[in-house]
């Protein structure tokens, strides 16, 4: 994967220029010298974040929806004065 940096000036000039780059990987563009922005296809945008699962993906935890579950009634009080003495 080619990776191109330009400047954000050259990308306002050019734009096809990075668009044509972007297709044979990743476009840096920079301001003052420091990289602020990346461009990439869509293609290339769906592969990385489909790979991602959602953390409400992984809390939802599908497979243990099978244990059964069956926790005993609470006796007593659920809470209680502090002693501030």
């Amino acid at each position: 994967m080619a990776i191109t940096t330009l400047s954000s000036r050259e990308f306002n000039q050019d734009a096809t220029k990075a668009k044509k780059a972007a297709r044979r990987g990743l476009v840096f563009i920079t301001d003052r010298r420091q990289p602020t922005r990346v461009l990439l296809t869509i293609e290339e945008y769906q592969r990385i974040t489909h790979k991602r699962e959602s953390i409400v993906d992984l809390l939802a935890m599908p497979e243990v929806a099978e244990i059964e579950f069956d926790p005993p009634k609470l006796q007593g009080k659920l809470c209680r004065e502090a002693d501030l003495s």
